[in-house]
């Protein structure tokens, strides 16, 4: 069995979409490959989704409002799965189990974890910020401030109440 490895990303500053697109075309070509590589993504409050704000949020609260408790679809408020859901609507989920295997090798982290800050441990890489590295545009919001306006809890990751 191939060896697997650890792609560890930062989304500070990165662009959602741009973020999200290059880490389920990783995820994809892993799956494709029968390699099980794995993806974690830190900071996801600090990704970014550009845009007029009042747009932003009135795009965020039309799907939140969609949320029905027992049928769905569910749309999430807090930051990390809001990037994860991100991924999995580019990954072929729904129509293939490879897309569904794919998506279990991705982890979303709101803030850093102790043993990702500094050196990354054997078996991590960081991956690569080429794809989708670009200056940040006038008018843009935070994950974290987008989900403290759906409601979720923003003390979880240091955001204003």
């Amino acid at each position: 069995m191939p060896e697997t490895t650890t792609y560890v990303y930062d989304a500070e500053g990165a662009i959602l979409g741009r973020l999200a697109s290059a880490v389920a075309d990783l995820l994809q070509k892993a799956a494709r490959d029968g390699r099980e590589d794995k993806v974690v993504i830190v900071n996801a409050e600090k990704a970014v989704v550009t845009g007029s704000p009042t747009s932003i949020m009135a795009t965020y609260h039309a799907k939140y409002k969609l949320n029905h408790a027992r049928k769905g679809p569910y749309y999430p408020r807090m930051p990390d799965m809001i990037l994860k859901r991100t991924v999995r609507g580019m990954l072929p989920y729904q129509k293939k189990s490879s897309g569904r295997r794919a998506l279990r090798n991705l982890r979303v982290e709101i803030g850093c974890p102790s043993h990702l800050d500094g050196d990354l441990p054997d078996g991590h890489s960081a991956g690569d910020r080429s794809a989708f590295e670009r200056p940040l545009p006038d008018r843009f919001m935070s994950l974290g401030d987008i989900s403290a306006g759906l409601g979720a809890p923003a003390h979880r990751w240091g955001g204003e109440q």
